[in-house]
């Protein structure tokens, strides 16, 4: 039955019994995909019968949909006519694991970041009310984890007070990453434990219209008992004390109840909630029974990473160090804090997708004598860079910065790779910022952190396995490590690509040439003995996995023309400022220039032919 569908109006051909067939063959079909492919498995299976509502009730793409986040929306792509094309999933040229505009006329916004869904349906909204509007209407889906983001607050209350006409569907599984944290998300599940909210509300209706005449009275009446009920029952005032009109909660794995409700928000004007309860993970027995993600996605941290490196050494630190405490925003576990959470329940804080409140709340905890480490994504940290600045540095506050996934990270695409981090926390007065190479260096570098007592401290590391090395390749405190040394050429690498630097030295040695490499280990400051050595050199070259236009190359580029005497010819190896498509890590940087074949290639182009 599921290639039967090509496009969103074949399925309003089908029947309830035929709707719940085709379910189950989608269920199935994701979870063989994503067990092939990687991905986020939990969160779609919790949307299949929410999905299919939404494009019968709504005709897409003259309908405007929106994900919030993108992540859930496999289902979506599948009953868009991309069914052909789904094995393909996050590889190289293939389907994006998020809504994408370059892909489909029914993809509207590249939404990989959570609590930003409401912002853009204000806006598009707007947009389409004016006299260049074409009426269209638009439905923000939104999960309860998304709102406790504050920017999703932010949409709600000029959702709200505008008036706009926005149809937001709020996806109530109780989860993120992790089961949501805040107050809201007490309340909802307060409702959601709650079926009796549904049969009062109705009864209350009926006698109301019993025992009063038709009218406005009436309506009055009806309305006042509405919101007694919701008094009782709790958070159905919230939205609507902001202006916007509340419905449910529904089941959400009903889809004829759902297609009801659905429709019938489309008659409203102004925003309208509609409170949907779905089960992540549905139907696929491994994620209904995982207590903390519902299997999320599909690609945890393996022993031997760099997130196990540091969960590693974080217990083993707070073991004697009762002012450690552990700060996540909605990722305890793929950041590796999951186990210090066990340990230390009391010392460990999640604040929901909230990476700005994070920083400040770290700030604040710095200031109180306790020392805060904040375990994030770099891509997720980007939004936090103000906090960082002004509420952190800025007061000279030592909160220390895990920055796990920087660099190129794969098939989540251009919004998940950590490209900005270094260029970024690099300019941050007082900043400290290490990268380190292997599972010892990250450990040490954590220790190293420790010690320093004024200024942020960030410490950033890839998603790919870390090498092990002996106590003789570990460097210490802010000081980069000479790993070679050689006349010819200066190779000083970033974090995992002294791998490459290596890998470089030995083949241009084959070539004649001798090679210094360094670990630059500490990339601001720098270790000024590293850049002295690397002056006496005529040719060198910085490699890392970062943007290299204002990069850590470009830093150290700068500083060796600012010494006295004949510069080095100088070649800065990093990531263009662009956005870095899906596909293997490994395949991704060698197309960038940066594996050992493309280094040594720079190194060649710049000697002088031979006559």
């Amino acid at each position: 039955m599921l290639e039967q569908i090509t496009c969103p109006a074949d399925l309003r051909r089908l029947s309830y019994d035929d709707l719940a067939a085709l379910s189950y063959e989608i269920r199935n079909f994701i979870v063989e995909t994503v067990q092939e492919n990687g991905g986020h498995l939990g969160s779609n299976l919790g949307v299949v019968e929410l999905t299919i509502a939404l494009h019968r009730a709504f005709d897409s793409p003259r309908d405007i949909m929106l994900w919030d986040t993108g992540h859930q929306a496999y289902v979506h792509k599948i009953l868009t006519g991309r069914l052909g094309g789904f094995k393909s999933l996050r590889k190289e040229g293939g389907l994006s694991g998020y809504p994408s505009r370059a892909e489909s006329e029914h993809d509207w916004i590249e939404n990989s970041h959570a609590s930003t869904a409401l912002s853009y349906a204000f806006g598009i909204a707007t947009a389409q009310a004016s006299q260049n509007g074409e009426g269209r209407r638009v439905i923000a889906v939104v999960g309860d984890g998304a709102l406790t983001g504050g920017m999703a607050f932010e949409g709600l209350n000029n959702l709200g007070h505008s008036g706009s006409n926005a149809i937001i569907v709020l996806n109530d599984n109780g989860r993120s990453y992790a089961p949501t944290v805040s107050l809201l998300s007490d309340s909802l599940k307060k409702l959601r434990n709650n079926p009796k909210y549904l049969e009062q509300q109705e009864k209350l209706e009926k006698k109301v219209k019993s025992l009063l005449p038709f009218g406005e009275s009436l309506e009055r009446a009806i309305d006042a008992a509405k919101a007694a009920v919701r008094e009782i029952w709790d958070p159905t005032s919230f939205f609507e004390n902001l202006g916007i009109r509340y419905n449910g909660p529904f089941d959400g794995h009903n889809i004829e109840a759902l297609e009801k409700a659905f429709r019938n928000a489309a008659g409203f004007d102004g925003p309208t909630v509609i409170h949907v309860l779905t089960e992540k993970g549905r139907g696929y027995g491994p994620a209904e029974n995982d207590p903390i993600k519902r299997l999320h996605d599909i690609g945890n941290p393996k022993p031997g990473s760099y997130t196990a490196a540091f969960t590693e050494i974080l217990i083993k630190e707070a073991e004697s160090r009762e002012d450690l405490v552990a700060i996540t925003a909605a990722m305890p576990d793929s950041t590796g804090l999951l186990p210090f959470s066990e340990r230390f329940p009391e010392r460990f804080f999640d604040v929901g997708i909230a990476e700005q409140h994070a920083t400040t709340a770290a700030a604040g905890m710095a200031m109180g004598g306790l020392r805060p480490v904040i375990a994030v994504y770099a891509t997720f940290l980007n939004r936090a860079f103000d906090q960082i600045n002004f509420d952190v540095a800025l007061h000279e506050q030592p909160v220390i910065f895990c920055i796990d996934r920087a660099g190129v990270t794969g098939p989540d695409g251009a919004s998940h790779h950590g490209l900005l981090d270094m260029m970024l926390l690099s300019k941050v007065p007082g900043m400290t910022m290490f990268a380190p190479s292997s599972y010892q260096e990250l450990q040490q570098m954590f220790s190293d952190a420790l010690e320093i007592t004024s200024g942020p401290i960030a410490i950033r590391y890839p998603r790919t396995p870390a090498p092990s090395v002996g106590e003789s390749e570990v460097g210490n405190g802010l000081k980069a490590r000479r790993v070679s040394e050689g006349n010819d050429v200066c190779i000083l690498s970033v974090g995992k690509m002294l791998s490459v630097a290596e890998e470089a030295s030995e083949l241009l040695s084959e070539h004649g040439l001798s090679s210094s490499v360094w670990d630059v280990r500490c990339v601001t400051p720098l270790d000024q003995e590293m850049i002295s050595n690397a002056h006496e050199h005529s040719v060198v070259v910085t490699i890392e996995d970062g943007i290299s236009e204002g990069g850590i190359g470009s830093t150290i580029s700068s500083q060796l023309r600012n010494l006295s005497g004949p510069s080095p010819k100088v070649h800065v190896l990093g990531v263009p400022i662009s956005f870095v498509e899906q596909g293997n890590p490994e395949d991704l940087l060698s197309s960038l220039g940066l594996d050992a074949a493309g280094l040594v290639e720079t190194v060649l182009a710049s000697l002088p032919e031979s006559p």
